[in-house]
């Protein structure tokens, strides 16, 4: 699987979760089908470290792919295209951002729990 088909991958999941979300905010009572992982997903239960390492691991291979491609560009190679290139660099800056923000939100929520009083 290349590494743009898993940055779109990860984020139909997150537009999927987002959307499931919306629905429960919206006062919809989920079925238990739609609340069930989509095909080609792990039915057993994800560690959040695990899954923190693994969408560090997407991101950076998502930059190093797009700094190879814009190298190679610049080096005049025939096979690759500005287009690609840029489509490429902007994947990975969506991605990182994306991983940021989560960082800002396990970190706001770590906060929260040490305001917490027992």
């Amino acid at each position: 699987m290349s590494d743009s088909m898993k940055v779109d991958s990860i984020l139909s999941q997150i537009r999927s979760i987002r959307q499931q979300t919306q629905n429960l905010n919206l006062g919809d009572k989920p079925s238990i089908d739609s609340l069930q992982p989509s095909q080609g997903v792990a039915t057993e239960p994800a560690r959040f470290g695990d899954m923190l390492q693994t969408a560090i691991e997407s991101v950076n291979t998502a930059q190093q792919h797009s700094s190879s491609l814009a190298t190679a560009y610049q080096r005049g190679d025939e096979d690759v295209s500005i287009t690609e290139v840029m489509i490429n660099m902007q994947k990975a800056d969506v991605s990182f951002k994306a991983l940021t923000e989560v960082r800002n939100k396990v970190v706001d929520a770590y906060q929260e729990v040490m305001r917490m009083s027992v």
